[in-house]
């Protein structure tokens, strides 16, 4: 009996400690999770100059290569890389061995014409007769023009030799016989992003350095803005013409073009607010209002100094967290501190 009552005196004992420890666990339950300290700055607004820079390569205007139209053996070609060419200008001699057999052929058929237009002035032969030698050498004239075009190359167009692919002798191939480009004016083609979109526009100034004249400056225009956006990269080409008179800027020259489109009104924020998502480029901020903080995505600018140019993603006014960023997630209640 005696073990009995010892035996329900320690349950007893045991329950009571546990209903204690129950209560314990049940206040400490309900006591609040502290919040998260941040530290966050109002974000400020400023007039940003819109200027972009662009790397391009420079390219003639016009480029012209120079060919036959039919295969022939290249009799003499009279210029070679670098020379200056006027338009107009014979550079390539093509073999005209089968022009001169064909001229001969002319000559005789001209002969017999003068014979069938004498007899037929005296009845001698038939209007179909005379028609006949007449079309005959016609056609052969016509032949002989074309051959004679043919077999004499000009450049279309004022500028310099850029390639020269073949030798006195040579038989063309396919590969043009010469290069020839004009250098004055020269162009390129830059790649500007879509939100400029509404902001270039034709005759636009842009200014143009190059690394061959280090500190030198080139005056160049927009010249063309071309009417489609490239879905992948959300740019459109924009071509360059730079004046040149003394021939200085050559194609495939490295060169760096500005453009300035204006000023826009942007809200900077510090650097330090920035948060890159884990396995991607983007970046986002928390923007903290009524004691919680919401994770934004920011489309980012111009890095100046110790801030960046939002282009979007935070509101003029907005207050952003610069530090306790670690613990936070979106939607968290923080307490902010100095």
């Amino acid at each position: 009996m005696r073990k009995a009552l010892q035996a329900f005196a320690l349950v007893t004992g045991a329950l009571a400690i546990a209903a204690c420890s129950s209560k314990e666990e049940k206040k400490e339950s309900t006591v609040p999770a502290a919040k998260i300290e941040v530290k966050v700055q109002k974000v400020t607004t400023e007039e940003i100059p819109q200027t972009e820079t662009y790397t391009a390569n420079v390219e003639s205007d016009v480029k012209n290569n120079i060919s036959p139209n039919t295969p022939y053996r290249i009799e003499k070609i009279y210029v070679d890389v670098g020379d200056r060419v006027s338009k107009g200008q014979t550079v390539v001699q093509l073999d005209a061995s089968n022009l001169r057999q064909l001229q001969l052929q002319i000559e005789n058929l001209r002969t017999e014409f003068n014979r069938t237009d004498g007899l037929f002035k005296v009845g001698g032969v038939s209007k179909a007769e005379w028609d006949n030698a007449k079309m005959n050498l016609e056609v052969q004239e016509t032949m002989y023009k074309q051959m004679a075009r043919n077999t004499r190359l000009v450049s279309p167009i004022s500028g310099i030799v850029t390639a020269r692919n073949y030798d006195d002798g040579d038989m063309y191939s396919g590969t043009p016989i010469l290069t020839v480009e004009q250098l004055n004016p020269v162009k390129m083609i830059v790649n500007v992003s879509e939100r400029f979109f509404k902001l270039v526009y034709t005759n636009m100034h842009v200014d143009i350095e190059l690394d061959a004249y280090e500190g030198e400056h080139f005056s160049g225009r927009i010249s063309r803005i071309y009417p489609t956006v490239d879905a992948t990269t959300h740019t459109f080409p924009v071509e360059v013409i730079v004046s040149n008179p003394q021939q200085k800027v050559r194609p495939g020259m490295f060169a760096r073009a500005t453009i300035n489109m204006g000023s826009e009104s942007r809200v900077l924020i510090p650097d330090v607010a920035l948060v890159k998502q884990v396995g991607a480029g983007d970046r986002y901020v928390y923007v903290h209002s009524g004691g919680k903080v919401t994770y934004q995505k920011v489309i980012l600018g111009k890095h100046f100094d110790d801030k960046y140019e939002i282009i979007s993603g935070v509101e003029p006014g907005s207050e952003v967290v610069i530090a306790g960023m670690s613990r936070l997630a979106n939607g968290k209640e923080v307490t902010v501190v100095k």
